[in-house]
């Protein structure tokens, strides 16, 4: 017999979110093969836009798109790239769509999950953050999200915290990810994790993975050198436990790493630039990702896709036994 969730006491508001979930879905564009996939609950991976659009130049950007679909489509799983477009959330975009986050990327908002109301309430164009994604995929029913790094708890500054944290936390899916992105403050960003209530797995390593290299310091308490454990896990945390969000840290490929003292530098060197110019909010990360971009003289945009690409078949494989296990169950 499958034992009930432990957490059958937030039945009830469990299930008026899902009610608030289904009537919002309705409203989502499903391209045709991430359509056929729900139908047939097959292997699904959302993908974030606004690393698109706000984070490689066209068209490096509209080529990573494909990179990334391909990487996802080739480990048997069928990739959901999100945007809102003319105020309609697509889970799924089609080659105009991508071609045209890649070309006019500067009439792309950047969309959190907190204003994603605004952009579809005025019929706008946004690309969607990590928060943002998350709470869409977990609304169409997307169990895992690959993205590059998430965001966190930034340097020199406690109170300035990534709201991906938070919606993380509250959506029941699994974030596959190169630790947080190297710009933020790493030991703190896992603290917050774990007060949020975040399950945190690393994926072959005892380390938080530091975006351009695979150490951080920052020991995990938890590893899997297996996909189909990972599974396993994850079902069962959301099954049986009711629980919310993931974070699968997967560390970049060996031969993509930087040098940590070189990485370190530069991030260092760009924060204080930051600071100077008083770039702050939404504006920072990408005006850091552009500094790390100049004054590595492109190693870190090479790092960078890499590691997207190796989230991409981290996360396919994932989904792909995620759904094997389901099916099973059924």
């Amino acid at each position: 017999m499958t034992p009930k969730p432990l957490l059958s006491r937030h039945a009830p508001a469990a299930e008026a979110a899902t009610l608030r979930y289904n009537a919002w879905v309705q409203g989502f564009h499903f391209s045709p093969e991430v359509a056929a996939a729900r139908a047939a609950g097959g292997a699904i991976v959302a993908l974030e836009s606004t690393i698109l659009a706000h984070g490689f130049p066209y068209p490096a950007n509209v080529e990573l798109a494909h990179e990334l679909e391909t990487t996802v489509r080739s480990h048997g799983a069928v990739p959901a790239t999100i945007a809102v477009v003319d105020g309609v959330v697509h889970v799924g975009c089609d080659e105009p769509t991508l071609l045209a986050l890649g070309r006019e990327g500067n009439t792309f908002r950047k969309a959190g999950a907190t204003d994603l109301c605004v952009y579809v309430a005025r019929g706008a164009r946004a690309a969607t953050t990590v928060s943002a994604t998350a709470v869409i995929a977990a609304a169409a029913g997307i169990s895992v999200f690959a993205t590059g790094g998430i965001g966190g708890v930034h340097r020199g500054n406690d109170g300035d915290i990534s709201h991906d944290l938070v919606a993380v936390a509250r959506t029941p899916l699994a974030v596959v990810s190169a630790g947080a992105k190297a710009i933020l403050d790493l030991p703190k960003t896992v603290e917050a994790l774990e007060t949020l209530g975040v399950l945190v797995i690393g994926y072959a390593c005892n380390e938080f993975p530091a975006f351009y290299t695979a150490e951080s310091g920052v020991k995990l308490e938890h590893r899997s050198d297996d996909v189909a454990e990972l599974a396993a896990i994850l079902t069962t945390h959301w099954s049986q436990f009711g629980g919310g969000g993931a974070l699968i840290a997967n560390p970049i490929p060996a031969t993509a790493a930087l040098p940590a003292d070189r990485i370190n530098q530069a991030v260092a060197d760009a924060l204080r630039e930051a600071t100077a110019a008083g770039i702050s909010g939404k504006q920072l990360t990408p005006f850091l990702l552009r500094r790390l971009s100049e004054i590595t003289q492109g190693s870190s945009v090479i790092a960078n896709r890499a590691l997207a690409c190796n989230n991409a078949k981290l996360g396919a494989q994932l989904a792909v036994a995620i759904a094997a296990r389901r099916a099973a169950a059924a």
